[in-house]
């Protein structure tokens, strides 16, 4: 069914029809409930875009996100969830394929600039088709990235977490404890977001004078498969050189090392301490429950959507002109996380009117049960 064909059974102009469907007052209540009534016998549901196309103004966001397999999204798609339902606007969600990753990349793109049925771009970890961004950006399309994979492409509102703040804290609370023989798993160096997580751990290794030892550090792949080789290998050495603990740069390796440990015959945290990073939904539930630097994940996806709106109103896209025109933005930046307030909110951001705008939203340690001090036997 189509609106004229709803104006027709109606006896009705599609004028009439869309001032129904838009709630406008001029229509004759008898007429209203007229065309209501054909449109609730008939399962009507209003295309979204064709209505956008017609009006000159659409209320479709495009939301772009890699495998929805990944632990991260569930969570930023709720955060967007909760900003977008406060809105005309409806979402179109864009997956890119596990397989031949970078065609279909390319072919997301394209379909993007051919059927300009979205108003603006959402790009959730795009890894490499990030640099395909700025060209819709140049076809006038908005577009916001969330991502902490490299840098962001030119003028382009971004969005991430403080990977190195947070590897920070993981390493300092490791320290504190006692430890000094202290492992790193990292993700792969081809991202940024594996080399800031590397700088907080060096750089809490530094503050404490603690030397950085390479027979210490492995790259993993951000995968349990990863995460178990890695500490496999750091097991496998002799006891008195063997790490007391060891910080993985994602949970999912995280609970490798757990598989590696009960192989190895380890207990966590009696023999080996451990931490992760994200805090997705199942850390709390392993056994023991892990130790991990959280992400406001929600939070980045209410961020960034809020910029994106505010881009939307707001073409100009300079920091200033965007903070004004969103009040949570606006309360984001400046905020400051206090050890009695962990539901608050902290983020830097570049408001200079030629530099894109950054948000780097703050992390937080979430200490469980997989880390307690060394052995008595490790420790001098």
């Amino acid at each position: 069914m189509t609106i004229s064909d709803i104006a027709r059974l109606a006896g009705v102009s599609k004028a009439t029809v869309s001032r129904v469907l838009n709630h406008k007052p001029d229509v004759d209540p008898v007429t209203r409930e007229r065309v209501l009534r054909i449109m609730e016998e008939h399962n009507f549901v209003p295309s979204v875009a064709a209505s956008g196309l017609a009006g000159g103004k659409g209320h479709l966001i495009g939301v772009l996100v890699p495998a929805l397999t990944w632990p991260l999204i569930p969570d930023i798609m709720r955060g967007i969830a909760e900003v977008v339902e406060e809105t005309s606007y409806e979402l179109v969600l864009y997956s890119i394929k596990t397989s031949n990753h970078e065609r279909d990349r390319s072919d997301v793109i394209n379909r993007i600039l051919a059927n300009r049925l979205i108003v603006g771009l959402l790009a959730i970890f795009p890894g490499q088709s990030a640099r395909y961004l700025p060209a819709l950006q140049r076809q006038g399309l908005p577009v916001v990235l969330l991502d902490d994979q490299g840098l962001p492409p030119e003028q382009i509102p971004w969005i991430t977490a403080d990977n190195r703040a947070g590897a920070y804290a993981a390493t300092r609370h490791l320290i504190e404890l006692g430890h000094r023989r202290i492992a790193h798993i990292q993700g792969p160096l081809k991202y940024q977001v594996s080399r800031e997580r590397f700088q907080g751990y060096c750089d809490a290794l530094q503050d404490y004078g603690i030397p950085l030892d390479p027979s210490l550090i492995l790259q993993g792949d951000f995968m349990p498969p990863g995460g178990r080789a890695c500490a496999c290998q750091f097991f496998a050495m002799p006891e008195h050189i063997r790490p007391t603990a060891i910080f993985a740069a994602s949970d999912l390796m995280a609970y490798g090392v757990m598989g590696a440990a009960e192989e190895f015959g380890l207990r966590i945290p009696e023999d080996v301490s451990l931490v992760g990073f994200d805090d997705i939904s199942s850390s709390g539930h392993m056994r023991p429950p892990l130790t991990t630097v959280r992400q406001p994940l929600s939070e980045m996806g209410q961020c960034a959507l809020e910029l994106l709106l505010s881009l939307l109103e707001a073409p100009e896209r300079s920091g200033a002109t965007l903070l004004r025109a969103s009040p949570l933005l606006a309360r984001y930046v400046g905020a400051s996380l206090q050890p009695s307030q962990p539901s608050q909110i902290s983020m830097t951001a570049t408001i200079e009117s030629a530099e894109p705008v950054h948000f780097r939203l703050a992390t937080t340690l979430v200490v469980r049960s997989t880390t307690a001090p060394p052995p008595s036997h490790a420790r001098r």
